[in-house]
């Protein structure tokens, strides 16, 4: 039952709720909040989500507590009020509440290449979310929890037993996609082996794909009338919103025309711009300066780092849409722990980067063949501290980038033909990966993948097994480019340094470089004067 301190509100609207309560105190006074929290309530009970039962002798009932969030539209706009129950999973203990915890999510690269076939193939794409979707795990463990602030017991001994998954257990979201995977093979999908969260259904010439990220789902298909049945299976099993046509997913908005699909995180940029205050700033040629010596910088470190670590994490999921991002947040990254002064500036630029292109983004082209094509490069002992050597590429399904990445190589390597021929071996990987991805959505890459490499003397180790004084030394698993090639999965190709994509993931360039890499890769800005 529902307890006094949730009065029914005479203003079904709360719209004008701008700050989200810190308390169960301070949600209480607005009637927006107080109807949010009635309808978790009611949610939980429709749900069966706990029985009011005494605490066996040598068990203990965990707290729980309101959680509170303002949804907006992509317009910023308030979409609705939620208001969260959450158990302190963080008093669990392994083995008595909880056993296995893990539960995948789709990859950020398989979100774009899901989109970029669909783009290509010019099919629907639908969204669903799932209403209070943890709560429809089923719970094995004997887990037991305090009464809720304002519900009322009938005894006040009496605790909550859990037969559902609630928010902040830990195994939670491994019952709740275990629940979901289950719905979904039942209705005829297979989940793929390159990315557990994909799920694929092809009956004669109908085909459905879904892609699942906890409880949102993408769904796209070349049939309409199987997708509306699909979503009322769904809808059959779950307590699902249906979202209509795919416009803003992860805070990536999703425009379609002609051309293609449009991916931009402009308000998550405008949201950074706000709260670090640079809306009016100056705005920056390039993320990072050409020349910039941020390893070596020693100063005195930043009172509070937190700050710089909310900034960055929130540039690298900007970068999820932003692959001239790339470099400078992992140059930056490196910096969490203990940034100082000079590294909060430099963030601080890439801030202003920004200010210039806020609605900048990729376009996944509809105009485009389904056929992988792959950049590689390498920054030699580029590390001044370590020595190490940067690995970055960029894979391309037709003319959209779907995969890209930046990153420091295990080991030194001793002259840059080494290095190359790393990062050459790490994009091989990604290649063979997506190759897989490609194969779950239906499409069969025969033809071997184009490599593009700046360096002879890396294409040379590749394409000969020649061991001497100069390649000895590196690793077996290395040399598996040797037979990625006999076995025409890659084939490497040379490319000059002036055109190479990769660079821009390996180096900070100057401002003509820079822009003229930008254009090659697939980056676009709407909103910029043409």
């Amino acid at each position: 039952m529902l307890d006094s301190p949730f009065p029914v509100s005479s203003s079904p609207s709360a719209t004008s709720v701008s700050k989200e309560p810190a308390s169960f105190k301070e949600a209480m006074r607005d009637a927006g909040w107080r109807d949010a929290m009635r309808a978790e309530i009611r949610a939980l009970e429709d749900n069966g989500t706990w029985s009011m039962q005494p605490l066996p002798p040598g068990k203990r009932a965990l707290g729980c507590r309101w959680v509170y969030k303002i949804k907006y539209h992509s317009d910023g706009s308030i979409e609705r009020l939620k208001a969260r129950l959450v158990i302190f999973g963080n008093r669990q203990v392994e083995g008595l509440d909880y056993n296995e915890t893990f539960a995948p999510v789709a990859k950020m690269v398989t979100v774009r290449a899901f989109l970029a076939v669909a783009a290509s193939k010019n099919w629907e794409l639908h969204q669903m979310d799932v209403h209070n979707a943890f709560l429809h795990g089923d719970l094995v463990e004997e887990v037991y929890m305090q009464v809720p602030p304002g519900y009322a017991a009938s005894d006040s001994s009496l605790v909550c037993r859990l037969h559902k998954s609630l928010y902040g257990l830990k195994q939670a979201p491994r019952c709740w996609f275990a629940k979901l995977v289950g719905a979904l093979k039942g209705y005829g999908f297979l989940q793929s082996y390159a990315d557990y969260s994909l799920f694929t259904r092809t009956q004669g010439t109908t085909q459905l794909n879904v892609l699942v990220y906890v409880d949102d789902l993408v769904i796209s298909g070349n049939d309409h009338d199987a997708i509306v049945h699909f979503k009322a299976y769904l809808s059959n099993c779950f307590h699902m919103k249906d979202l209509g046509s795919l416009r803003y997913f992860l805070g990536i908005e999703v425009a379609r025309s002609p051309s293609g699909l449009f991916l931009t995180q402009r308000k998550y940029t405008m949201d950074i711009l706000s709260e670090t205050g640079l809306l009016g700033a100056k705005p920056a040629d390039s993320p990072i300066e050409q020349n910039h010596s941020l390893a070596k910088i020693q100063g005195p470190l930043l009172t509070d780092p937190e700050p710089y670590r909310r900034l960055l994490g929130r540039l690298i999921y900007l970068a999820v849409t932003r692959p001239d991002l790339t470099y400078s947040v992992h140059i930056l990254s490196q910096f969490m722990q203990a940034p100082c002064q000079a590294h909060w500036d430099a963030a601080l630029r890439v801030v202003r980067y920004l200010k210039g292109s806020p609605g900048q983004g990729i376009l996944l082209s509809a105009d485009s063949e389904l056929s992988l094509t792959g950049w590689c490069d390498s920054d030699w002992a580029a590390c001044p501290l370590t020595r190490r050597s940067l690995s970055g590429w960029l894979v391309f399904l037709g003319h959209s980038p779907i995969s890209w990445k930046t990153k420091k190589q295990s080991t030194v390597s001793r002259s840059s033909a080494e290095a190359e021929y790393r990062a050459m071996a790490a994009a091989t990987c990604e290649l063979k990966w997506l190759k897989a991805l490609l194969l779950s959505l239906g499409i069969n890459h025969e033809k071997a993948i184009p490599l593009f490499c700046d360096s002879q003397s890396a294409l040379h180790i590749a394409r000969n097994p020649v061991f001497h004084e100069r390649t000895k030394h590196i690793e077996v698993d290395c040399h598996f480019i040797r037979d990625a090639i006999n076995t025409d999965l890659i084939a490497p190709s040379y490319v000059p340094t002036t055109v190479q994509l990769a660079d821009i993931f390996t180096k900070a360039l100057g401002k003509t470089q820079f822009h003229f890499l930008l254009r090659k890769l697939g980056i676009l800005n709407p909103h910029a004067p043409s």
